[in-house]
């Protein structure tokens, strides 16, 4: 199993923590900072499904005029680590 760190930009999260497994599923997501219930939500739904389709589902999700949103930014983390 892997672990990444991202530094998410234009949001309200500091960093987001994540694991990848052997088998791509990704594990132990933890944002720091933001909406906490939402973004313990977004990693209870996430874990243990398929990295690259969750990068796929929450690319392009936006909050407010910000541009991006805290979703959006984990799924740039997801595609940086993947590519």
């Amino acid at each position: 199993m892997a672990h990444f760190s991202y530094e998410p930009t234009g949001v309200c999260s500091k960093k987001i923590d994540f694991d990848i497994d052997e088998n791509n599923k990704l594990r132990n997501v933890v944002f720091t900072g933001g909406c906490n219930g939402n973004l313990k939500a977004v990693g209870r739904l996430v874990e243990g499904k398929d990295a690259g389709e969750i990068a796929d589902l929450l690319e392009g999700n936006l909050c407010g005029a910000r541009g991006t949103s805290c979703a959006d930014q984990f799924s740039k983390a997801i595609k940086s680590v993947m590519a």
